[in-house]
């Protein structure tokens, strides 16, 4: 960590190239008493991402960043903020430390926290920024997970965000190919606790981790925006009962809203089949993550188009884990049925249907955009329709 490119010039120079190109900044080679450009450059790049995911630490002067690409592997504020009310206490290690941006949420609502990153560089890194933020019941220690917890005592929870990437830089998505090792290290880290919280890849399968891991209570599939950011594995020592999963949809400017189900629950539920009423269903994407295909349909009293298309539908509008739409016609699929919106604007999509969505656009003369929407999917007798619908708001 040079502590040099926080002097006031190179900050200066930082927030002055804040909306400039990071290849035309790179390219005039700025060079400052201290700091090489290529340092000067990286952390005018890592600023820039941490304008909209990491706001706190972007409008704190004095914050000194990682490398761009431990911002993009760190967790957004909006998704931190949402795990640190699953795990209140006196005392927790955050196992897989990183960036920082986790611990610091936890320490709102744990009297301790341990930073553990066994990177030295990005501890120290941390450990300032601690400071600077005021996270001061935060203790950051440069050691491995295994190392560390045969030093310390108990802790109310552990937490565990296992490196996604192998020694080639290439996405992983197996516990057991991550660092930590959490399958390998778990009867280890029982001996320390009696909560664990586990957070992974999206791209994780949910059923095959809750079989390599002993004690999972909740899956929570974890959304901001429109896109599933992160699972989290919810552990209790010597729990056997069933899997609860939870949607959880967060957005910067609106509350959380959740859906619960369970495996067990999807296991058991019977789906009930309708064609196009009056009113059309599309699950957030954090819903069918958690393949609650069945258990939301039963739940929230709604028929299924089709077994494999996960679209519902209803006489009555009703409020929706997801996007809901009015429909105006259910029309079946054929030449003649596009002809009538050939060369005209709307939004496509399609559930369980023998094109995708460019082949679509390309065969019938669909432009982009405008307020209809069109979704090709198969009807109860698996022919082809088109759902012609106008979005509620």
């Amino acid at each position: 960590m040079n502590k040099n490119i926080l002097n006031t010039g190179i900050q200066n120079f930082i927030n002055e190239k804040l909306d400039a190109d990071i290849l035309s900044v790179s390219l005039s080679n700025p060079t400052f008493e201290g700091a090489t450009a290529k340092e000067v450059v990286l952390q005018l790049e890592a600023a820039k991402k941490c304008k909209k995911k990491l706001p706190t630490w972007f409008l704190t002067p004095g914050i000194f960043y990682p490398l761009p690409l431990q911002i993009e592997q760190t967790s957004s504020e909006v998704a931190a903020a949402h795990k640190a009310t699953l795990c209140p206490g006196k005392k927790l290690a955050d196992l897989s430390g990183g960036l920082g941006v986790d611990s610091f949420y936890f320490a709102k609502y744990n009297e301790k926290v341990f930073h553990v990153e066994m990177n030295e560089e990005l501890s120290e890194i941390a450990a300032h920024n601690f400071k600077v933020l005021g996270a001061l019941n935060v203790q950051c220690t440069a050691q491995n997970a295994v190392q560390f917890l045969e030093d310390n005592d108990r802790f109310d929870t552990l937490y565990v965000d296992p490196s996604r990437r192998d020694h080639i830089k290439g996405k992983v998505f197996l516990l057991a190919d991550c660092s930590p090792n959490v399958p390998a290290l778990l009867d280890s880290m029982w001996t320390k606790t009696d909560h664990i919280l586990i957070k992974t890849a999206p791209l994780l399968d949910i059923k095959a981790a809750c079989r390599e891991l002993n004690g999972v209570y909740e899956v929570q599939a974890v959304a901001v925006g429109h896109e599933v950011k992160e699972l989290l594995l919810r552990l209790k020592k010597g729990y056997q009962g069933p899997v609860k999963t939870t949607a959880v949809m967060l957005s910067d400017t609106r509350e959380a809203i959740y859906f619960e189900s369970s495996l067990e629950q999807e296991k058991e539920s019977q789906s009930q089949y309708e064609k196009p009423l009056s009113y059309l269903y599309e699950p957030h994407a954090a819903v069918l993550k958690l393949g609650a295909f069945k258990s939301l349909g039963v739940a929230l009293q709604l028929y299924k188009l089709h077994e494999h298309s996960h679209l519902y539908t209803s006489r009555e509008l009703i409020d929706f884990p997801g996007r809901r739409f009015l429909i105006q016609e259910a029309l079946p699929y054929s030449k003649k049925t596009m002809k009538a919106f050939s060369n005209t604007k709307a939004n496509v999509s399609v559930r369980n249907f023998k094109m995708s969505v460019a082949a679509i656009r390309k065969k019938h003369s669909l432009q982009d955009g405008g307020h209809v929407y069109l979704f090709f999917t198969n009807d109860l007798n698996n022919k082809a329709m088109v759902i012609v619908c106008e979005k509620i708001k």
